[in-house]
């Protein structure tokens, strides 16, 4: 079994410190503003008994926004999938991530920072609220939310590997109710790897109890692979037909 801390030689860590100051721009203030109002209209229409008159005029307003946003120009460039495990690419955006993008309504969004111990085992931390759009058993995050979560979390953590891949096999244990409304944190590490096969392990935390267990398996790949795939996706979405 080969050294679960290969060298890095700061680089990758150093890399995802820089990009976490470049993404503070990465989309003008008024784009994360509009996705926060947007996460919160879907909490609201998640949460409240909407009147039929009501849901017919916030329908048009709704509507309206659409018409404006419709007609703009679609991205003409897809960097690596939105997310850090796998971009394959420092400079990547993760504001239009579903799951940590600031610019995105779907994220919660999740937090995700770096640390080392005095070993120098790289630690990956995290953190997010979920509102009443991710509700699952009364009160409670949906499983199916917190396995996303885990995925992000562990696939940021498979990063450190220096040669990161794909998720081959997710494995969560729920050890109790993960609330709603609340700050849950996360933390995960790089356990092993041997060849071309990325083991890593996390946990959640509420109140400081331990809320979910997840271990994961990724798979490294070629980012010129990758890469391909961002462009056949491209020329899909410029050419639908």
């Amino acid at each position: 079994m080969s050294d679960p801390r290969p060298d890095l030689g700061g680089s990758w860590v150093q890399a995802m410190a820089e990009l976490r100051e470049k993404r503070k721009d990465a989309e003008p203030l008024e784009v994360h503003k509009l996705a926060t109002a947007t996460r919160r209209l879907i909490s609201l229409m998640s949460s409240k008994r909407i009147p039929p008159e009501l849901a017919a005029e916030v329908c048009t307003l709704i509507e309206g926004a659409y018409s404006s946003l419709e007609p703009l120009e679609t991205l003409s460039h897809f960097s690596g999938f939105a997310e850090s495990a796998n971009s394959g690419d420092t400079t990547t955006f993760f504001d239009r991530s579903p799951i940590q993008g600031s610019a995105n309504p779907l994220a919660p969004p999740l937090v995700i920072d770096h640390y080392s111990d005095q070993d120098g085992k790289v630690t990956i931390t995290a953190s997010a609220t979920f509102s009443a759009a991710y509700e699952g058993p009364p009160g409670c995050v949906h499983g199916g939310y917190i396995a996303a979560v885990f995925d992000e979390v562990l696939g940021s953590a498979q990063s450190l590997s220096g040669n990161p891949g794909m998720t081959a096999n997710l494995s969560i244990n729920y050890r109790r109710p993960t609330p709603l409304f609340e700050e849950i944190t996360y933390e995960a590490e790089l356990v092993s790897v041997v060849g071309r096969k990325i083991m890593t392990a996390g946990r959640s935390f509420f109140d400081g109890k331990v809320t979910a267990e997840a271990t994961g398996l990724f798979i490294s790949v070629d980012f010129e692979k990758l890469a391909q795939l961002a462009v056949e996706k491209l020329s899909r979405t410029e050419n639908p037909n």
